[in-house]
């Protein structure tokens, strides 16, 4: 198996030195890559895949506090918890390297540094990063099942509402009819639900309950009868033996019935009675059972339309639709996006018995600005493309091959944000100077002090901006978040 070079970035504002690492570590294999301000260094942590930065504390606009190494630090953590940072100072400051290893440095070296002690540290830092790798698959592969674990991912306000609805239903026999659209994951509910209600049968002691799940688009209509209610030994031509119907195998338990609005119009009376009753009759046989099952439903049709058309009958949708629960689609819940995306990602590497992926910062956003018509069912279906189509572990934005919708989709939020600005931005009649100032320190507060986000939020470059800090004389260090 090929190996790929380790990729080290130095961020330091000193060329001479990052040229000094340069010549040194790369004579031991590593790939070096440079940047001379924390800005470009957290610039090029979107885009590259990077095993280990070596990170100045102190650069050009505060050459002793190491405010600004601090801050770059916080940010880097924030991109990635687990990318080792090795501290570089030239100052003998034990208060800068104690606060470097609370904010989340593994390591730390002076300048000017012994090659050999650079060398040592770094090894060992690549080392603990590839052991807490290993630590981290070998938990992810003792879990029993991913799909099995059901603890939904509810970041978003429509999963936080759905999931509120579901604990005050999923402990009672009530009827549940789920819609939503195709691949939303309306199956993982029943699972949900199903759950909750054999815990409570656990509570009183009885035994566990079955979760029995039919297509209703995958039965004939000729065969409805047998499949749900079963059949008699020599009942019609072909019935060898007796069969067991889906209502008698779901006693006691959850009887789902996916795709219900596909059941032929036939046999919707069948079912309507017994929901009705509570009765039914095995095809062949002349007795009478008693259907003992909770029964959830689930759709993505307009019952609406299939009314009109005469194709589903009302009161059959009424017995059906006790309680009603709606599945978000993807695109109203892209906060829960990064997260879905992370265990779909691990569970296909598991799979596919290959080392773990991660998606970068890009990658991630270029997922939550898409807009999944196929939902959670699309988003599986790029990452099991990703996991077995690339070869890094790292996988950039550019890997997903995602459509226009993405772009489209980006500009209409940037063209939120910007909007979202100007109505703060309410200011009285003052010169251009003012104005330009006032501007800038409320796009500095904003972005919490990086400079490059003001500047993409101000439409400047990256030298427009720090010629006008200069001009005004204003710190971006006095604007910077404080991270406990």
């Amino acid at each position: 198996m090929m190996t790929t070079k380790q990729k080290i970035l130095i961020i330091d504002d000193n060329a001479e030195v990052r040229l000094s690492a340069r010549f040194f570590l790369s004579n031991y294999g590593f790939e070096i890559i440079e940047a001379d301000s924390p800005v470009t260094g957290l610039v090029l942590l979107e885009t590259e895949t990077v095993n280990l930065v070596l990170l100045d504390m102190n650069f050009s606009l505060d050459t002793t506090s190491g405010e600004e190494g601090l801050y770059c630090l916080r940010k880097i953590m924030a991109l990635n918890e687990y990318l080792p940072v090795v501290a570089i100072t030239a100052w003998s400051s034990v208060d800068l390297v104690v606060k470097a290893l609370k904010v989340g440095a593994q390591d730390f070296i002076e300048k000017p540094w012994d090659n050999q002690r650079l060398l040592q540290v770094i090894k060992q830092c690549l080392k603990v990063e590839e052991l807490q790798k290993q630590n981290k698959k070998l938990q992810q592969t003792n879990q029993t099942d991913i799909e099995q674990q059901l603890t939904f991912v509810a970041h978003s306000p429509a999963m936080k509402t759905l999931l509120a609805q579901l604990d005050e239903v999923a402990q009672t026999k009530a009827t549940i009819l789920l819609t939503g659209e195709n691949g939303t994951g309306k199956s993982t509910l029943v699972h949900y639900i199903h759950h909750k209600y054999n815990q409570q049968l656990q509570n009183n002691q009885l035994n566990n309950s079955a979760l029995v799940s039919v297509n209703m688009g995958a039965i004939p209509g000729d065969l409805f009868e047998s499949e749900m209610f079963g059949h008699t030994k020599g009942a019609f031509t072909g019935a060898h033996q007796t069969r067991i119907g889906r209502f008698e195998l779901a006693e006691s338990g959850t009887l789902f019935l996916d795709e219900v609005a596909n059941i032929p119009l036939a046999a919707q009376g069948k079912l309507l009675r017994v929901l009705e009753s509570g009765e039914y009759e095995p095809v062949g046989s002349s007795i009478t059972q008693k259907a003992n099952v909770r029964l959830i439903s689930a759709t993505n049709a307009d019952f609406k339309d299939l009314f009109k058309q005469g194709l589903f009958r009302q009161d059959l949708y009424f017995r059906l639709n006790t309680i009603e629960l709606t599945m978000p689609a993807l695109r109203e819940r892209v906060e829960d996006i990064p997260e879905l995306a992370e265990i779909m990602l691990t569970k296909l590497c598991l799979q596919y018995d290959k080392s773990l992926m991660n998606l970068l910062p890009c990658a991630i956003k270029r997922l939550s600005c898409y807009d999944f018509p196929g939902n959670l069912r699309e988003l599986s279906h790029i990452l099991e493309r990703v996991v077995l189509m690339h070869k890094e572990a790292a996988i950039k934005a550019e890997n997903l091959m995602l459509n226009d919708n993405y772009q489209q989709a980006d500009m209409n939020k940037e063209s939120t944000t910007a909007e979202s600005l100007n109505k703060e931005l309410s200011m009285p009649l003052m010169t251009i100077e003012a104005a330009e100032r006032l501007l800038i320190d409320q796009a500095l507060n904003q972005c919490y002090g990086q400079t490059h986000e003001a500047a993409v939020l101000l439409g400047l470059s990256k030298s427009a901006i720090y010629r006008r800090l200069e001009k005004y004389k204003i710190s971006a260090k006095d604007y910077l978040k404080v991270v406990s």
